[in-house]
Order: structure tokens, then sequence, then C-alpha cells
């Protein structure tokens, strides 16, 4: 896997976490247990602190950076699908991240919530509990999530970096 140091910032990777070899992972970094980065994803903690919590999966190609001032911290249990954008926001725990989507500076995404596919969070949006983003940019619908509605999905991909960990194997 594609795990750098710069400088002093050394990543900081669970031994029970899936990094695919195809990942990026730099610097100030931190990834929580049973937490799972897919191909092409980047984790780019160069400027700013980066924390994934456990049993989160960041999914292929989406690029996760931070500002000097800003980190990015994802809660435990969360979803973050393919070709997300997530830079210098916090997403709480138990939280999902539709495909495509964007959450930009100060964004807050509470617990239970869902981001929907392509949506995009402009700065200081805050998404409260149980509520739902959809758009560009992205409105809120209140009261439209249930607790745990997500949970097949976290499991679905503990379980698959699991079998991952176990069973990939590069061919040439």
């Amino acid at each position: 896997m594609a795990v750098y140091a710069l400088g002093d910032k050394r990543p900081k990777i669970h031994p029970s976490a899936f990094v695919h070899p195809d990942a990026t992972v730099i610097g100030n970094v931190t990834i929580g247990a049973g937490a799972s980065i897919w191909p092409q994803a980047v984790l780019r903690g160069d400027y700013g602190y980066i924390e994934i919590g456990s049993e989160t999966s960041i999914q292929d190609g989406s690029v996760i950076h931070a500002t000097a001032d800003l980190p990015t911290i994802v809660g435990s249990r969360c979803v973050v699908g393919h070709i997300v954008h997530l830079e210098g926001c916090h997403v709480q725990d138990d939280v999902l991240v539709g495909s495509g989507s964007i959450l930009l500076h100060r964004v807050l995404c509470e617990s239970h919530s869902i981001v929907g596919a392509n949506a995009v969070l402009t700065n200081g949006t805050v998404l409260p509990s149980f509520a739902m983003a959809l758009g560009v940019p992205a409105t809120i619908i209140t009261d439209k999530v249930s607790k745990g509605q997500f949970k097949d999905s976290v499991d679905l991909y503990v379980e698959n970096a699991k079998n991952y960990k176990r069973q990939l194997k590069r061919l040439d």
C-alpha cells in the first residue's frame, strides 16, 4: 500500500484496518479499528489532521484533505461512498455520505444523517441528526433518516475488508 510519512507526520493505522494497496495515505492521518480504505482513495494529511473512525469505509476514488486550521474527521460506522470529496469537515458517527458528494469547510454532519449522492454541502452547512441532504447546493430535509438505517452497509464493508485482508493477492 502507498503509505507515506511527510517529515515527522506519520500515518497511524490500526492493525485491524484494511488499506487497499492502490490507496494512498500521507502524513497526519489516523485510521481506526476495522476501517477500510478502498482503491484509489487518497487521504492527504499534509496541511492538517485527518481522522477516520472505527468500522468506517472510505470507498474507491474518494479524496480526503484538511487545512492547517480545519481537520477532517469522519466518525465510526460511517459509509463514505465512491468519489467523495471531504475537506475541513466533521462527519459524526453513523453517517452515510453518498457517492460523488462534496463536503466543504466547516460542514458538520451530525450522527444518523445521510448525504445523498452528488450532493454539495457548502461551507458551514450543518446537517442535523436524522436529516438528509440532497442536491447542489444541498437542501436539508429533516426527520427522513431512522437510526440504523444503513447498518447493513457498514457491516457489509467491515466483512468485505476482512475478506480482502485474507484473500487479496496481486497477479502480475
